[in-house]
């Protein structure tokens, strides 16, 4: 890799002229710049400069390195700069999390946006196990889990809580174990892990899901409770989705006996630094868990 600080010096160099304004736009004496120059021909193992008593003029490898050094440096300034200006307000920020709790965190993060046109949200919906490797891959900068991670590059903690409920059909008004047998049960890519939490404290005949038929599956959270509110089974959802549903009164959610909820962690790769704007996103999903 090419020493930025002898290719600033040669470019430098070759926009001045002279070795002596060089060195004294560069703060370094001119034997510095010439031991700058010979390091960087030394390390391209070429020649850039021809001599020619006190002037030169570029080898046609000279040619070369200055054109695509410059731009170089003018891109790692502008990365500089941009590190410099670590703003919480503007940027790209990109964020994975369950349908469930992306219904809410969504539309929350498009108020910011509204707010600071110059931040960017870029919002997927996937499964918590989609989400942690997208994480792990650095192909998102933070995602929202349902569970606690469990890879070794991403970190996490907890932000909140969000409830669990049964969703039948509107005919249905007490949810007995038996009902759900004969109703199936709608499946979901997260429905294993909200049926276990749920049911295994209400019904005491129940050990797993598989226990219940499976009448429907959906990987769209807007589509989940379609099928229940046609009466074709019934459903475990966390209250976000639920109360998002375009259908409500077609649908009944219980609050059972013993309520349950799911925790909600914010997770990022451990060996990448947060910046400002992803502090103001979490930040932003936090308040919003805690007032509702």
């Amino acid at each position: 890799m090419i020493n930025p600080i002898w290719l600033n010096t040669f470019c430098t160099l070759v926009e001045v002229n002279h070795f002596t304004q060089t060195a004294e736009r560069l703060h370094m004496t001119q034997s510095g710049v010439s031991q700058h120059i010979k390091k960087l021909e030394q390390q391209v193992n070429c020649a850039l400069l021809e001599r020619h008593g006190k002037q030169f003029s570029l080898t046609v490898h000279g040619q070369n390195l200055y054109q695509k050094g410059t731009m170089l440096l003018k891109e790692w300034q502008f990365l500089e700069q941009q590190l410099r200006d670590d703003s919480p307000t503007s940027g790209l920020v990109k964020i994975q999390s369950p349908g469930s709790c992306g219904l809410q965190f969504y539309s929350q993060l498009l108020a910011l946006q509204t707010q600071h046109k110059g931040l960017i949200i870029d919002y997927r919906f996937a499964p918590n196990i989609s989400v942690e490797q997208a994480v792990s891959n650095h192909s998102v900068d933070i995602g929202f889990l349902t569970q606690a991670p469990s890879l070794s590059e991403v970190t996490s903690h907890k932000i909140g809580d969000e409830s669990l409920l049964l969703v039948t059909p509107n005919n249905i008004e007490t949810p007995t174990w038996q009902t759900l047998c004969n109703l199936g049960f709608i499946a979901h890519p997260d429905a294993k892990h909200h049926a276990q939490l749920l049911l295994s404290e209400n019904y005491p005949e129940f050990e797993h899901v598989d226990q219940i038929k499976r009448t429907g599956f959906s990987n769209q959270i807007s589509l989940i409770l379609e099928p229940v509110s046609l009466g074709l089974g019934f459903t475990v959802l966390p209250a976000h989705a639920v109360s998002a549903f375009n259908k409500p009164n077609r649908i009944k959610a219980h609050h059972l006996g013993n309520p349950m909820s799911e925790k909600i962690y914010v997770c990022y790769h451990r060996n990448r630094p947060l910046a400002k704007r992803m502090n103001t996103v979490i930040e932003l999903i936090k308040a919003g868990l805690i007032n509702s």
